[in-house]
This record gives C-alpha cells, structure tokens and sequence, in this order.
C-alpha cells in the first residue's frame, strides 16, 4: 500500500482510523482509551502543515497514519494508527521505516514514543521494530514532559513507558 503525505481532506479520515483503532482496547478492560477523542482536525492540520503526518492507503483512502514531533534532538512518534481492517498488513511498520530513513537522512540520532507496556500491538511491538524501553535515568526533559502530561490525560492508570530506537 502506498505512503504519502497527509492532505487536509485526509484528516477526518485519519480521525475515524483512530477512533476504530481505539475499539480493540475495550477488550484489554481498557475502555477509556477507546473512548478518548481522536486528535482535533487543528492539531492533525499543524502536522499536516508542518510536513510530519503521513498516511498508507489503500484505494486512495488512508487506512493508517503517523504524526510525529521533534522532541530533544529525536524524531517522536507522537502517534501511528492502523484501522484495524488493515491491521496486521506491515502498515504501522512501514511508517515507521520510512520516518526511520527520513531522520537518517537528516542526521537525527533516534526514533522515541511512549506506549502501553501490557498491550501487544504497543511495547512488545515496537521493541520488534528495534525500539528499546528506557530507564528513568535516560529520559530527556521533552520525554518526561510527555510523560507528564499523559499522567494528567489519566492514560497512568496501565503501565507506560518511553521507548528508542538509534539510528544510523
């Protein structure tokens, strides 16, 4: 499936890609966060506009996306989401792969996300991707911002944790 650039029509559909990615955590007794609002269509057009959101399609509709920050010096994935009728096809990693080779290409040192520790489409996922947990001692103030400001959205009630991934 084709990757490309998110478009400003892409943006309500990445907002539904999200809200049906959330629906599996039901099943994890997680109900709140398939609950959560996806991103705003504002915060989904400052990544769009900024050259860091990106989708995989399928039939010319996204059916996964990933946006992501620069956070102290890495590239954060702020969040990768696959609708779960696509899931298991390689979409989330191929994403991932190519912001991989983009920060590369830039020089950037690394990849970083936080996620669920417990979930097995989170952590155990991406330390198969090659990310790796950090220790407390490792976060950098950005991380630990991040961090923070997902213990006040209540997300602290499951175990999370930072995770990298070195490049080059």
């Amino acid at each position: 499936m084709p990757l490309r650039s998110a478009r400003p029509e892409d943006l309500p559909l990445l907002q539904e890609i999200e809200r049906a990615a959330g629906e599996p955590f039901r099943a994890l007794g997680m109900a709140a966060v398939a609950d959560d609002d996806p991103p705003p269509l504002e915060t989904l057009e400052a990544y769009r506009a900024a050259g860091r959101a990106r989708v995989a399609e399928r039939a010319g509709r996204p059916v996964a996306y990933l946006v992501w920050d620069e956070v102290d010096g890495a590239a954060h994935v702020e969040q990768v989401t696959v609708h779960p009728d696509a899931a298991r096809r390689g979409l989330g990693r191929a994403l991932i792969e190519e912001l991989a080779a983009d920060a590369t290409a830039r020089g950037v040192p690394a990849l970083t996300l936080t996620t669920f520790t417990d979930v097995p489409w989170n952590a155990p996922y991406y330390a198969r991707l090659g990310f790796r947990v950090l220790a407390d001692a490792e976060l950098t103030d950005g991380l630990r911002a991040i961090r923070r400001a997902e213990a006040d959205h209540g997300l602290d009630r499951w175990p999370r944790v930072c995770m990298r991934r070195d490049l080059g």
